[in-house]
């Protein structure tokens, strides 16, 4: 909840005030990109479309109620987001860090719609748009820093929505681990086999 949870669904329900009948997008499933899949499910986005590089990770999305999903490397991908969404996606949320995910991302989002960013780019990576679209298409760029959350009111709603069956957080939760395995769980995380592991310490 301190983290991911807070990220990712913050940002759909704080930043990218998703709601139910929107069209949105997620692009980057780790941690936080499958907690604003499980936060879009939560607010009654009618379309989400999840995008990664992995296949496992997008099996997952699905899983959790993505309605549609796209290896981040397919060549056609923007014309197929377009497609499935008839011209875009209402918010567009970008959590793989990249300068590169961040300018696609604005590239699947509608006239009118809203591309957020939660993602923590390398500080020399520099984000190109075309300048005329701000105006032309009414767009809007959000940075979401920890969900635009406010610990104190987020996280017992969350929790809140946790314990009516409304935000599976647990689905996140891939690895159970003792400390003794902690260089495993790091290398799990490098390969992207694990979105969230537990230590035990007893």
């Amino acid at each position: 909840m301190g983290c991911a949870v807070l990220t990712g669904a913050g940002a759909v329900f704080n930043t990218g005030d998703v709601h139910p009948g929107c069209k949105t997008a997620v692009i980057g499933l780790g941690g936080v990109g499958l907690a604003a899949i499980l936060g879009a499910v939560a607010a009654g986005a009618e379309t989400i479309v999840a995008v990664d590089r992995l296949e496992s990770k997008l099996d997952l999305a699905r899983s959790m109620g993505a309605t549609h999903a796209f290896r981040a490397n397919d060549p056609d991908i923007e014309g197929k987001i377009r497609e499935a969404t008839a011209g875009g996606v209402d918010a567009a949320l970008e959590f793989a860090g990249s300068a590169r995910a961040l300018e696609f991302a604005y590239r699947i989002t509608r006239r009118g719609g809203a591309t957020i960013t939660a993602g923590l780019p390398n500080p020399n990576d520099m984000f190109q748009i075309p300048a005329v679209s701000l105006v032309a298409e009414e767009r809007n760029i959000k940075g979401s820093y920890l969900g635009s959350g406010v610990p104190s009111r987020d996280i017992p709603r969350f929790l809140g929505l946790y314990n009516r069956g409304k935000l599976p957080v647990d689905k996140l939760l891939t690895h159970r681990i003792r400390l003794n395995d902690i260089n495993e769980g790091f290398d799990r995380l490098h390969d992207g086999s694990a979105i969230r592991q537990i230590i035990e310490f007893n």
